[in-house]
Order: C-alpha cells, then structure tokens, then sequence
C-alpha cells in the first residue's frame, strides 16, 4: 500500500480536495439539497480513484523520461519499486472504480465520467506535443469544485464555476513553477513546457500572470452569493500565499520550489477550505 500512495504521491491530493469540498457544501447550502453522508462519500471516493489513475497513468506513460531525468529517476517505477504492467493495472481499476461510483450518485454524473477521466488521463500525453500541458493539468484539477456540486445538485450553476476557474489558474500557475526545475531536461528531450518554451523570465510572469486571475476568480463569488466576514479573510490568506510563493522562487535561484510547490499551495487551499466552510456553518 506506501508503494501505491508513492506512485500516486498521494499527497498532493491536498490540492484539489478542499475545492471538492468547496464545491460540496457550496451546494448543501445555497440550495434545496439536504446534506447526505453517502452522496459526500461517494464524492469523497469519486476523487480519490480519480485522482489515482491520473497519477499512476502519468507514473506508467512517464517512465521512460522519468528514467532519463536525474530529478525523476527515483521515482517507483524506474526503480523498479513498482511494475509498469502493475501501474497500469492500478490505473484501469481505478478508472472503473470511478465510473462505478458516478453511478450510484445520479445519471449527469455518469454520463460525465469518461469526460472527466479523458482530461485527467490525457494531460500526461500533452507534453509531448504542447507547452499548455500546464492548463490542461489546471483542467483535471478543476473538475473538483464543480463535480462535487454535480454530485449534490445533478444540475450545473455559475458559483461552482467560478471556483473552477480559480483552480484553473492556480494550479497551471504554480505547476509553471513547478516545471522550471526541468526547463533544460524538457528542451533537451524536446518535451514541451512553458519554461522550455519561454525561459524562465517570461514563465514566472506567465504564472504570475494566472495567479492574478485566479484571485480575480476567487472573489466573484461575492457577487453572486452571500457570503460573510470568513470568506473575506480565506480570500485574503489564499492571495497572500499566491503572492508568498512567487516571492520565494526566482529565476536564478530555484532552490526553494518545492517548498513553494508542496507546502504554501497546500496550505492556501486547506486553509482557504476551512474558511469557507466555517463561513457557511456561520451565515
């Protein structure tokens, strides 16, 4: 089992999690939909498997590159900790885990799944032939929000979307960061990334440009519900930390990525998670 959640770097579910819970309770709360603990379960579940087969399948579509990148060699499967045939396996079982799920909440959902595992898989054959693998990444992780509110109402709506248009961006932003630690790896292996494609100039005011949008996003929210003071305050911490992590990461010293990456990423969004919530539990 530590060999899977290595594989799928479990972790980093940090990240869009608390947007699904977002996306959940948004909806419990802003319309006629009583809360049930199977439909929160099961989106809860949903994540999880979904969330496991992208990352195993970029783990198993990765590994010859990963094998070649001083910075990815480690990783299972070029080490041999886990089989490619095994990771693909995990990926496939996953998948129809998911679908499985989607089933038991309503049909939109359902009908949806393959559309949401086409994204989540697809974004790890993107590099390959486009430098906006960083947007499609933003994609997957965008479908938390509004999913969970899918898996309440069955019924699409504007506020949800606003929130996925803010994971959108963060998430393409700092995986732009993310990704300059590979910048001469990809332009040698002629990957396609931001980074590679910019220099890392341009690349952090891209990314900085998309976290702009991304707090723009995150307020609209104000114009189309009520909200009370603790959202104002989650607003003002999640800003804070976009502005933290461009201010740790420079283009001559990227010594501190990962830090900026991992850890204020994954605190903007519990932290920001809990606000919201809170701010719901108060209104």
């Amino acid at each position: 089992m530590k060999k899977y959640f290595s594989l799928v770097t479990f972790s980093h579910t940090i990240f869009a999690m608390p947007f699904a819970f977002i996306g959940f309770f948004l909806a419990v709360t802003t319309t006629h939909h009583r809360f049930e603990w199977p439909k929160l379960l099961m989106m809860v579940l949903c994540m999880v498997f979904a969330r496991n087969s992208a990352m195993a399948f970029n783990r198993y579509l990765d590994r010859d590159i990963d094998a070649k990148n001083p910075r990815t060699k480690q990783r299972d499967i070029p080490a041999g900790r886990i089989s490619a045939r095994n990771a693909l396996v995990f990926t496939i079982t996953n998948c129809l885990l998911f679908v499985a799920t989607t089933w038991f909440i309503n049909p939109l959902c359902f009908y949806l799944s393959p559309v949401a595992l086409l994204v989540v898989l697809g974004y790890s054959a993107t590099k390959r032939f486009t430098a906006l693998c960083h947007m499609v990444l933003g994609l997957g992780l965008s479908l938390a929000p509004i999913g969970a509110y899918l898996v309440v109402t069955g019924e699409f709506a504007l506020t949800p979307i606003f929130f996925s248009l803010s994971v959108l961006c963060w998430v393409s932003g700092f995986d732009i960061i993310y990704a300059l630690q590979d910048e001469d790896f990809d332009r040698d292996q002629k990957l396609h990334s931001i980074p590679a494609y910019l220099g890392k100039v341009r690349a952090l005011n891209l990314s900085t440009l998309l976290h702009v949008f991304s707090s723009i996003f995150i307020v609209m929210p104000v114009f189309v519900t009520h909200v009370g003071v603790l959202y104002y305050v989650g607003i003002l911490f999640f800003c804070a930390m976009l502005i933290y992590q461009h201010l740790l990461v420079k283009p001559t010293d990227l010594s501190r990525v990962n830090f900026a990456f991992m850890t204020t990423n994954g605190i903007a969004s519990v932290v920001f998670a809990v606000l919201f919530l809170l701010d719901r539990a108060t209104l």
